[in-house]
């Protein structure tokens, strides 16, 4: 890799990245000797011009559209939310946490490698508070809590990405609270705050609940819409009127922290249904 000015650290996590491929086919072999043609996938960056709603020297806050992912899914993925930041602020600039690519709303950017890591500590420490909204079908009157354990699906039979309730699994707690009713749609503006940060927690609590986000497509569906959206055969017109929807309707609404100064950030986006 010397030609290519890499260091071994570097050229290593190339490769776990799949950016080194011999017949078209990503190298796994770290120690292998190329003495042979091969490729190099290089990411370039590029801008939508989507700015942040708010920036210090350290961080940025960004307001996701629903449909733009986190990270790139493949080699294939042509814009993400990564091409935007590295493009503004440079190489170091990182995400420092999950949000599905359907959720829209907050998201924190750290600018350099001392931000990333603490401010990835302040999530692994809880201590950053979210906020969630999101709708569902019904008239839901009072606040409540679900208190119940979620586990990764290892079934490979099943759908990928999906967790469930399960008494095996990790500690999960949400709150969820009514903020209005819309008579007329039947539907029930929800805030959810998440006490945990597990993998899909609010969409699985809710449908636990028996009030499945709208326009959610894996969680109140049955297995086969779900594996028909995973793997794009679902119809916007088939999933519209399945779920109601044809995004998710879940919104990450703001984000409080303390990090050198106390910072509540709220989405400038307005989340109607």
């Amino acid at each position: 890799m010397d030609n290519f000015d890499l260091s071994m650290r570097e050229a290593q996590r190339w490769i776990d990245k799949g950016r080194i491929l011999i017949d078209g086919k990503p190298l796994r072999k770290k120690s292998a000797f190329l003495d042979d043609e091969f490729e190099v996938i290089y990411f370039h960056t590029y801008s939508k011009n989507l700015l942040p709603i708010f920036e210090t020297k350290d961080f940025a806050i960004y307001d996701k559209p629903s449909g733009v992912l986190i990270h790139p899914s493949n080699r294939l993925t042509s814009y993400s939310l990564t091409h935007e930041i590295k493009h503004r602020f440079g190489k170091d600039a990182n995400i420092t946490h999950r949000l599905d690519k359907e959720t829209s709303g907050i998201v924190i950017v750290s600018k350099n490698k001392k931000s990333e890591k603490e401010i990835k500590s302040l999530f692994e420490d809880r201590k950053v508070k979210k906020t969630y909204l999101c709708y569902v079908n019904g008239n839901i009157k009072e606040t409540f809590i679900i208190d119940e354990p979620i586990l990764k699906n290892r079934c490979f039979e099943e759908i990928k990405l999906k967790v469930k309730i399960d008494k095996n699994g990790k500690s999960a707690v949400t709150e969820f609270k009514p903020l209005s009713y819309d008579p007329i749609k039947n539907i029930t503006l929800l805030q959810a705050i998440p006490h945990t940060g597990r993998q899909h927690q609010i969409r699985v609590h809710l449908f636990h609940a028996g009030f499945p986000i709208i326009g959610d497509p894996i969680y109140g569906v049955d297995t086969q819409i779900a594996d028909d959206y995973l793997n794009k055969r679902l119809s916007d017109e088939e999933r519209l009127k399945l779920t109601g929807a044809n995004r998710l309707m879940l919104h990450a609404n703001s984000v409080e922290f303390f990090y050198r100064n106390r910072f509540k950030i709220v989405s400038k986006e307005s989340f109607i249904f």
